[in-house]
């Protein structure tokens, strides 16, 4: 038993360590960040409170009946706000001492006189505390998974006018103290659905599992729940791409787990050697990683050369030596990655096949060289798109027959590079100018973005820019509510209990 109790121990280490997989990207927003945050977030919250609907108050003392209605929120004052990180997983949006000018409907009866008209109110010293718990659903995507409000308002205060001024005076303390009551009530159930039900729908526009093009497609889902510290959140992104011919298939994360120190941005991204190594890998599981050149494609002056090198091969093949030229480009492994704090580059093994096509004819095989290449890759953002631009470092090519073979394909070193350079290298960065979106909510952008090379991994810090209003893309993506969503959403009729204030 004691013997079992060491194994455990000793295992359990490596246990935790399995249990904690390394994200291929990881966000980091900052402090910095969360102040634009605030900004927008401010004006949709006082679009929210905008649209409180408050139930009517009526009732009577002795003689004096009352009917307050078609309550209006007519302007708020939310000057002093705060929206702060609070560890593990909160975000604390607190509203104190703003103020909301209201107006109303009044139908009075005191004895013989009835009087009817509108009233305009103020509810001061208002304080809404409110907690966002932040956490991953099932999908993997980020969520408002639980929220916590708190609401006073200190005083009401309205200005009567009319025929009963002195009777409204009399019994105002009665009236407000019901108003205060009634839009206290109404404050954190309309926060409550703002949270939960708008910006939730704001957060279903980030980008999960999404296909990339027709080959591949991109894992960005959340590993875990976010971590937040007094002066940062970071998501652990899955970064992973996939063949869309095998999309269950899954890349096991040997990568360095990205470290981001940096603050002085609003937000940081980063990205390991995983993230384009599984980019790679997919397209090489697609088998998209080949590119045929033939007749007209292959450039002149490297076909002459080839033509000459191969020419005793050609002549006894005669009368086809004017048979077309084909050049098969095949990647033989996937692509590998490297990022150091001097660059990004990509090593790749291919193939070149050299055949002569006859019309009518099989194709005659000349010859088959090993390649092996070094790109550099220039990796940038653009919009909420991450680009790679590729450029050829270093190229070799032998032959695996023998030695002297390689001997002999030295002399088509040089225009084979020039070959991939003029026409294979711009084929590939066609197919990488769309790029890769990042995990950003819709109507969010990048701008002053600086890429920063590390051991394993790189990060992009970059600031905010919101191109479309929250309100805007809520709209957009809101959700149809139910009959039964709407009916329970009305504000039912409210008595007033003055003892619950």
């Amino acid at each position: 038993m004691a013997a079992g109790g060491c194994l455990l121990l000793l295992l359990l280490p490596s246990l935790v360590t399995a249990s904690h997989s390394p994200p291929g990207c990881k966000i980091r927003i900052t402090s910095k960040g969360l102040d634009l945050v605030k900004q927008e977030g401010l004006r949709f919250v006082e679009q929210e409170l905008q649209n409180i609907t408050v139930s009517d108050l009526h009732g009577s003392e002795g003689q004096f009946q009352y009917n307050i209605s078609q309550v209006k929120v007519t302007d708020l004052q939310l000057a002093f706000s705060d929206l702060n990180f609070q560890p593990q997983q909160n975000l604390v949006f607190n509203i104190s001492n703003a103020s909301i000018s209201l107006r109303f409907r009044r139908q009075l009866l005191y004895w013989f006189f009835y009087d009817i008209g509108s009233i305009n109110a103020s509810a001061d010293g208002v304080h809404i505390y409110t907690v966002l718990q932040l956490a991953k659903d099932e999908a993997g995507r980020l969520k408002i998974s639980n929220m916590t409000c708190n609401a006073s308002i200190a005083r009401v205060h309205a200005g009567f006018s009319g025929t009963l001024r002195k009777v409204y005076e009399f019994l105002s303390t009665l009236i407000v103290t019901g108003m205060r009551f009634l839009l206290s009530q109404q404050i954190c159930p309309s926060l409550e659905h703002a949270s939960l039900v708008l910006l939730n729908s704001l957060l279903d526009t980030v980008p999960v599992r999404n296909y990339v093009d027709e080959h591949i497609g991109i894992d960005y889902s959340l590993l875990r729940d976010p971590s937040i510290t007094t002066d940062t959140l970071e998501l652990d992104f899955k970064g992973m791409f996939f063949p869309r011919v095998r999309e269950d298939q899954e890349l096991e994360n040997h990568a360095v787990e990205p470290v981001i120190k940096e603050t002085e941005r609003m937000v940081y991204v980063a990205f390991s050697e995983y993230f384009f190594d599984s980019a790679m890998h997919s397209y090489f599981q697609a088998g998209v990683l080949t590119i045929e050149l033939q007749g007209e494609k292959v450039p002149k002056d490297l076909e002459v050369l080839l033509r000459a090198t191969f020419f005793g091969t050609i002549f006894m093949l005669s009368p086809s030596v004017d048979a077309p030229l084909r050049l098969v480009l095949q990647v033989s492994a996937p692509p590998r990655c490297t990022i150091k704090p001097s660059g990004t580059s990509v090593s790749v093994s291919a193939f070149l096949n050299i055949s002569l096509v006859p019309p009518d004819r099989p194709p005659v095989h000349l010859s088959s060289m090993a390649m092996e290449t070094k790109l550099s890759a220039k990796v940038f953002l653009q919009g909420k798109a991450l680009r790679v631009q590729l450029d050829l470092r270093r190229f070799r090519i032998y032959s695996k027959q023998s030695a002297l073979e390689s001997l002999a394909l030295f002399s088509l070193q040089a225009p084979l590079k020039t070959l991939l350079q003029l026409t294979i290298m711009p084929i590939i960065n066609e197919r990488t100018k769309k790029g890769v979106q990042i995990p950003l909510p819709e109507g969010m952008d990048f701008t002053r973005e600086v890429v920063t090379n590390h051991a394993g991994f790189l990060t992009v810090g970059a600031d905010l820019h919101f191109s479309k209003g929250l309100r805007e893309v809520i709209e957009k993506y809101r959700p149809v509510p139910t009959a039964a969503a709407y009916s329970s959403s009305q504000p039912a009729e409210s008595s007033l209990d003055p003892s619950s204030l």
